[in-house]
């Protein structure tokens, strides 16, 4: 019944939200973004809480990292909420229009999707990147965060509701349950009559959970099992910082490289160098037997690499490495082991990056670039409520586009069908 009253409260949010200007949200991500900053103190004695806590339950160095705030972050998440204020507001935007035979006029229209139900762990940022960008859609938001993250989104939604308080958008565009019983994520998911889609930002089991429970339609991602296949031809020099920036920058991040496919052709002459680099930045690698040979001569611990390692998220400081023959090959590694996240090949041969960029299958594809870049905010959207690997209506960071949806209009000089 508690949920229920949350579907209603939040149908009623939108209803008004798709009323609203872009002046209007705009003011209110301005607001917010004012009071992140002047409320960090607050926000980081609660973050610490969170934190200590974490560390006492044992819970892993990749976690966290995620639920962990620092003055530095705060101020990038404020950023990010002026970034998603200064993105052109996609409501009412015509996409296409064009005139039948039978004189009428159609045009499609960009409008919100409604309520969103979001359902994460232990990222605080999320609170905030989905309610901006909810927010900007004309979107209102029902969020459920993870019991690890409580005390800090207390105090982030307190500010959120605040600053909606301080705007002439409904309070009720943004709620939460608190309740960290996981019988309310099973209730959420089947809250079809108010609730229009589920993200759920989480691991491979929460995933599953929304997949086979909800029935609301969920778009799924996040789970990125990262690859950077290097060619013959490529540049060792210019080729290393961009696999430690994949492997080191963020390592509990989802873009994050977590096998490395190196070409058999360079492999005795590239590999001793990237376990000195992996070496001196702490990197623990997994190799298979070829390649362990060759690693295990110079620098970084190595083990053998076992094949379900080639299927998991390490999101710590462990690296895959792989020697393998061909392209061909790479790409079919790539489609045994990869989740669809972001792949990238490091070349000189612009026939090997067009082969590569048109074969492999991912929601996002680099040319000597890192897979870190896979983010809203890089992608130039402002933020992003998730990073779909799903096929349908959204693939990759899911911006502001990715929470519209159209409708048709129809005009007519007093027209009937024939």
């Amino acid at each position: 019944m508690v949920l229920q009253q949350l579907g209603i409260a939040a149908k009623q949010a939108a209803f008004e939200l798709s009323q609203s200007t872009s002046k209007q949200k705009d003011f209110a991500l301005n607001t917010i973004a004012d009071l992140l900053i002047l409320n960090s103190d607050q926000i980081l004695i609660a973050n610490q809480k969170d934190v200590q806590l974490a560390k006492e339950s044992g819970l892993s160095d990749a976690i966290i990292d995620r639920l962990l705030l620092t003055e530095e972050r705060l101020k990038t998440i404020a950023k990010d909420v002026l970034n998603v204020m200064g993105l052109k507001d996609p409501i009412g935007e015509m996409i296409d229009g064009y005139t039948l035979k039978s004189g009428l006029r159609l045009q499609r229209k960009r409008v919100p999707i409604g309520v969103i139900g979001v359902i994460y762990e232990a990222r605080p940022n999320v609170t905030i990147d989905i309610v901006s960008l909810c927010l900007k859609t004309g979107n209102a938001v029902i969020l459920r965060g993870g019991k690890e993250t409580i005390n800090t989104n207390t105090v982030l939604i307190k500010i959120i509701q605040d600053a909606l308080g301080r705007t002439d958008l409904p309070a009720n565009a943004v709620q939460t349950i608190t309740n960290p019983d996981r019988k309310f994520i099973t209730q959420l998911l089947k809250l079809d009559r108010y609730v229009d889609m589920i993200i759920p930002r989480g691991g491979a089991a929460l995933h599953q959970l929304c997949r086979e429970q909800s029935t609301i339609p969920v778009i799924t991602g996040g789970i990125g099992v990262c690859h950077i296949y290097i060619d013959e031809t490529a540049d060792f020099i210019k080729a290393l910082p961009i696999i430690v920036n994949a492997k080191t920058q963020r390592p509990s991040t989802c873009n994050t490289l977590e096998t490395l496919l190196v070409h058999r052709n360079i492999a005795k002459q590239f590999l001793p160098m990237l376990s000195q680099i992996m070496a001196e930045n702490d990197v623990k690698l997994h190799a298979n037997e070829e390649a362990r040979a060759i690693l295990d001569i110079n620098g970084a611990l190595v083990e053998l690499v076992t094949d379900i390692e080639l299927r998991q998220e390490w999101l710590s400081k462990d690296l895959n490495v792989i020697i393998v023959d061909t392209l061909t090959d790479a790409v079919e590694h790539i489609r045994e082991y990869g989740s669809g996240h972001s792949e990238s090949i490091l070349t000189r041969n612009l026939i090997n990056a067009e082969k590569f960029v048109n074969l492999v299958d991912a929601a996002a594809v680099y040319v000597n670039a890192s897979t870190r870049f896979t983010d809203g905010a890089q992608f130039g959207l402002g933020a992003e409520v998730a990073v779909s690997t799903q096929k349908l209506h959204a693939r990759g960071p899911m911006g502001l586009d990715a929470l519209t949806t159209y409708k048709w209009i129809g005009y007519g000089d007093d027209l009937i069908r024939e």
